[in-house]
């Protein structure tokens, strides 16, 4: 008998997942994208990190964010999540948001924390470019 394990107990290359994680973060990307906070808070409640970043340098924040889902935004921050940490583009959750004209996610990032001059474009940038001067407000501390 060989001391070698067989092909199928070969562990995946350094840098793929095993397939069962990877289809698992594939269901959690999922969820961020469609906006179902209940199953995110589930899924992080039992361990899956909240920061989790697919191959685009995207977390499950960013996901949400993009996509206009203010209450699984909301239920991530409450988790920990970093609402300020960028792709692998140099984007920012808040500025993704301001981009997409999602105010209601603008705002819960902003209360969770955001950086509104955080990566590059900033979201401040991305507000003026746009002509937001409402969102420049809310993305601008009172003086």
């Amino acid at each position: 008998m060989s001391d070698e394990p067989a092909p199928d107990d070969e562990p995946a290359p350094d840098d793929e997942p095993p397939a069962d994680v990877a289809e698992l973060a594939g269901r959690v990307f999922e969820m961020a994208r469609t906006g179902d906070a209940a199953s995110l808070a589930t899924y992080v409640d039992a361990g899956v990190p909240v920061n989790l970043t697919n191959d685009s340098g995207d977390t499950l924040v960013m996901l949400a964010a993009y996509h206009g889902h203010a209450e699984a935004v909301r239920a991530l921050v409450a988790r920990g999540a970093d609402v300020n940490r960028l792709n692998d583009r140099g984007q920012s959750p808040v500025a993704g948001a301001v981009f997409k004209g999602e105010d209601d996610v603008v705002r819960a990032l902003v209360d969770g924390g955001a950086d509104p001059v955080a990566g590059h474009p900033t979201a401040v940038d991305t507000a003026r470019m746009f002509g937001r001067e409402d969102l420049l407000t809310v993305l601008s501390p009172p003086m």
